[in-house]
């Protein structure tokens, strides 16, 4: 298993209890601000088979079935974790004509496209893209008007008062009306162990589960294992990200709804249908929403 998420993080024991013996951890160092991220070792360690399962976000998973990437999508886990923040002199979207932005990745990038054509902006012309996973700190030292954050970040900049937050995907339509992270698992894997894959699937949900009911217990266990630095921000990212969603909200119209954003804005080449019809596979999450439903 590959981990990059607080569900991952913790379900080792869920996992266990699903009956599997064997559980591995492929670990990446924390960045500056005591957090693991990048995106693209995820998907490359599934897509090679170094790994059978991660979660990680939406818009990096289209961008990963258009290139070809032998990944697909079994369910989602939670929305919400991303925000967009901005120099005090930016306010909206429309602000940010002109403006240069820092994303961490192609598929953020992706993200940020949709935003601001939401918004009423051209992507490919009205903004810059600036790829680094350095945009708080190029934030603080005014090297560019926006980042796109994600936990602890939004906690970190909201803490130290570091820049606006001009859209929330937690609460701020249309996005906060979606999943924004999935589990993905490696395609092989998925067809050739589907008992496995729903086990492991069902381990992440109730994973899930717990970073909602539990956030004090769950913060406390991703810094005595090192995933987190400081508890505090550890504490907020969990009570800020609503992981109760994936009960309630559909993997199969979030994933058609930034498919659908993201080929509007250019940054997928093969059509929409064509995307999800070979990369999702819904059976297991249809399955256990009905089964884990309270």
């Amino acid at each position: 298993m590959f981990w990059d998420i607080a569900p991952m993080w913790i379900a080792e024991e869920l996992l266990r209890t699903e009956g599997f013996e064997d559980v591995n951890y492929v670990l990446k160092p924390l960045d500056q601000h005591g957090s693991v991220d990048n995106v693209e070792l995820d998907i490359r360690l599934v897509a090679s088979a170094e790994a059978d399962m991660t979660i990680t976000d939406i818009f990096s998973i289209l961008p990963a079935l258009d290139a070809g990437k032998k990944v697909v999508a079994l369910g989602g886990i939670h929305g919400g974790c991303y925000e967009l923040f901005s120099t005090s002199t930016v306010r909206s979207i429309q602000d940010l004509r002109g403006k240069t932005i820092a994303v961490g990745n192609f598929g953020r990038r992706a993200f940020v496209s949709a935003m601001v054509s939401y918004g009423g902006l051209d992507p490919r012309k009205d903004v810059k893209f600036l790829e680094s996973w350095d945009g708080v700190q190029l934030l603080t030292e005014g090297k560019v008007d926006a980042t796109l954050g994600f936990p602890p970040e939004p906690q970190i900049m909201r803490a130290k008062k570091i820049g606006v937050s001009i859209v929330n995907t937690a609460i701020d339509r249309p996005w906060s009306q979606y999943l924004c992270c999935m589990a993905i698992g490696n395609r092989d894997f998925v067809s050739k162990h589907p008992i496995a894959t729903k086990r492991a699937l069902r381990a992440l949900l109730k994973a899930a589960d717990l970073c909602a009911a539990e956030p004090e217990r769950v913060a406390r266990t991703l810094v005595e294992r090192a995933f987190y630095k400081d508890y505090d921000y550890a504490l907020q990212s969990l009570r800020d990200v609503p992981y109760k969603l994936w009960r309630e909200y559909d993997s199969a119209d979030s994933m058609r709804f930034y498919a659908l954003r993201l080929h509007e804005v250019g940054m997928l080449k093969r059509a929409p249908q064509t995307l999800l019809g070979q990369g999702t596979d819904w059976r297991f999450i249809d399955q256990l929403r009905r089964e884990l439903k309270v």
